[in-house]
């Protein structure tokens, strides 16, 4: 069986405690990873019993003990990511779609219409961009009817409510 590699592991041990009080669920085994190499850093740690100590996969344990090695602690805690994608729709671009979706009157009858009205006034959009940022931002679903019809007379509206409401009191 070979010998464990022996990394020295240049943070003291109370410095690697700090930084695992204050660090994210991400960053939390790799820490703990530093923590168990100081502690046998006269005798070296195989990879395998480290992983089974941590609860991590041994190639990861490998993995992060190489950044570690060449790079350092930072490279060791910091991860890439670089967070979200711009958004396709600009903030007028996104009031806009706001007050035609609550309009009941915008006479849209889906998606494809949507799609349309909105490039006809800014730029084109993919349809599954446009359904997607719908339905987050505004909770829309592809199968809804609309909530009044487009020609709808509002005063016959209102008279029938009045009649409706009278003809229910009546005995």
């Amino acid at each position: 069986m070979a010998k464990p590699k022996i990394i020295v592991v240049k943070e003291s041990l109370s410095d690697l405690k700090k930084e695992l009080k204050s660090a994210t669920n991400f960053f939390v085994p790799r820490l703990r990873m530093l923590i168990e190499m100081k502690k046998h850093e006269k005798s070296g740690i195989s990879k395998t019993i480290l992983s089974n100590l941590i609860g991590v996969n041994h190639n990861s344990v490998q993995n992060w003990r190489t950044i570690y090695e060449k790079q350092g602690l930072r490279a060791l805690l910091s991860h890439g990511r670089i967070g979200f994608k711009k958004s396709v729709i600009s903030p007028k671009q996104h009031e806009d779609l706001k007050n035609v979706l609550t309009n009941p009157e915008n006479g849209l009858q889906g998606y494809k219409e949507l799609k349309i009205w909105f490039e006809n006034r800014y730029n084109p959009i993919a349809y599954t961009t446009l359904v997607g940022y719908c339905t987050r931002h505004f909770g829309t679903k592809i199968k809804v009817a609309r909530k009044s019809h487009v020609k709808k007379d509002q005063q016959a509206v209102n008279s029938f409510k009045k009649t409706l409401v009278s003809t229910l009191i009546k005995p």
